[in-house]
């Protein structure tokens, strides 16, 4: 959906920015070397990088790609989250370059007008952008013919672009087509209308019944100089799906699972390894000689447990544990309850306090799981559930994690029920279809929160 307006949009966002940040840079060098005559030399050794780091910023956020630039409200959330993380990796950067005197009231002052000049930048914009649409012709003008439930979701969705101009539903006809295979008067009324008030292209939104009526939408566009684009109604069927292309082909999806991206998938990796290296360093590293030494002293066996459970795609791993009951035969079939007597006086403070789980940071850096994630289950219990609860083995699409989206909202420990166990599933696949890195740190916050309250359910 690529317009002009966007291609010149994305070309002035991107040139602005760089002209704002060098313009910041000179007038924080100007106003600084006035308090340290040394400013100069570092002013000169860094313009480059502080212009480099902008570029990796707005690119891991996608600020100027046509996706992000259609919506105002996506601009200004890449913007913000650029400006962040430029200021994070450049005082990484001096800090790590040995930079130990560096004009700290440079980087003051250049943060400062960095934020407020994008912030008059991005105001100034959207007032711009306003007046344009306002006084000028300058978006692409699209109807939509076939007010369905398709129809509708179709134009909230062309109503959100800042490049188009949704003129509103060419009537209210559920069919365009006649039994005796003619365009029906209205239909064709419609598109000359929508011609004459200068319609470029028009979305017919179709019953997935009624896509032999193509053709004959087409040579009728056509004869009015409309470009017609067909979005098929599935929302009559069971699933919701959506469209990809491979190789032009259309390709109809059940699901929408971001992490089949393979910048998702490498942006959730990099973070679980950063977490779980921290984690193995400054908590892991002191952690297990003392539970070690309290585990073996309240019961005989092994410091570390480890069982097969249901990995991504269903294969099997070994899950690390530490041990929290004593050895028994029964602990690959059966689940903890409530008071059970298996578990260790140490293993009933571990597992309050999900202390037990520290072990599978070592599951997340050897790649068999990740820090956010559905609940790996045991094999016994995945074949268990695959047979009562439908939709069960989605979850399995990805790697299971230490903690879940279902496990902060109250769905972990025992399920006596099949009913807690079905919304335990809704959850994980609706972090499945709602997966970004936000999300993953709201989810680790939150079961940070929880372990330090203390959970109901944690036995």
């Amino acid at each position: 959906m690529g317009t002009r307006y966007l291609f010149l949009l994305r070309i002035i966002l991107a040139l602005s920015d760089i002209i704002l940040i060098n313009l910041c840079l000179f007038i924080s060098f100007q106003f600084s070397s006035l308090l340290n005559g040394e400013v100069q030399e570092f002013y000169r050794q860094n313009i480059i990088i502080c212009n480099l780091i902008w570029l990796i910023s707005t690119s891991i956020f996608r600020l100027y790609t046509t996706d992000t630039i259609h919506s105002l409200v996506l601009i200004y959330r890449a913007t913000w989250k650029s400006i962040a993380l430029h200021s994070f990796l450049f005082l990484t950067f001096i800090f790590f370059t040995g930079s130990a005197s560096f004009p700290r009231e440079f980087l003051a002052i250049f943060y400062t007008m960095f934020t407020v000049g994008f912030m008059l930048s991005r105001f100034t914009g959207t007032a711009i952008q306003d007046n344009l649409h306002k006084h000028f012709d300058i978006r692409k003008a699209v109807a939509v013919l076939g007010m369905n439930p398709g129809g509708l979701k179709l134009a909230a969705y062309l109503e959100e672009q800042s490049s188009l101009n949704f003129t509103g539903f060419l009537g209210d006809e559920g069919f365009y087509i006649d039994p005796q295979g003619k365009l029906i008067p209205a239909a064709s009324e419609q598109l000359r209308k929508a011609a004459h008030a200068g319609v470029k292209e028009v979305y017919v939104s179709l019953d997935a019944t009624r896509m032999e009526d193509i053709p004959q939408l087409i040579r009728e566009g056509e004869r009015h100089c409309v470009r017609l684009k067909f979005v098929p109604d599935l929302s009559g069927g069971q699933a919701a799906f959506r469209i990809e292309h491979m190789g032009g082909f259309p390709v109809l999806c059940a699901r929408k699972e971001p992490l089949e991206d393979i910048q998702n998938r490498f942006k959730k990796r990099f973070l679980d390894v950063a977490i779980s290296l921290s984690v193995m360093v400054f908590i892991f590293s002191w952690l297990y000689p003392i539970l070690a030494i309290i585990i073996k002293w309240q019961s005989n066996g092994p410091v570390l447990f480890k069982q097969l459970r249901s990995g991504r795609d269903n294969k099997p791993f070994y899950c690390y544990k530490f041990r929290s009951m004593c050895l028994n035969a029964d602990s690959n079939s059966k689940q903890a309850t409530r008071n059970d007597d298996r578990i260790t006086p140490i293993g009933k403070f571990m597992r309050k306090t999900s202390l037990d789980e520290f072990p599978q940071f070592i599951n997340v850096l050897l790649g068999d799981m990740s820090v956010i994630g559905p609940r790996p289950h045991m094999l016994s219990h995945t074949e268990q559930y695959r047979a009562l609860i439908d939709k069960y083995m989605v979850r399995q699409f990805l790697k299971p994690g230490i903690s879940g989206w279902a496990q902060v909202n109250g769905y972990r420990g025992e399920t006596k029920e099949t009913a807690a166990m079905e919304k335990r599933v809704e959850h994980d696949i609706w972090y499945m279809e709602n997966w970004s890195s936000m999300l993953d740190v709201r989810v680790l916050f939150m079961t940070v929160i929880n372990a330090i309250k203390g959970e109901e359910n944690a036995y």
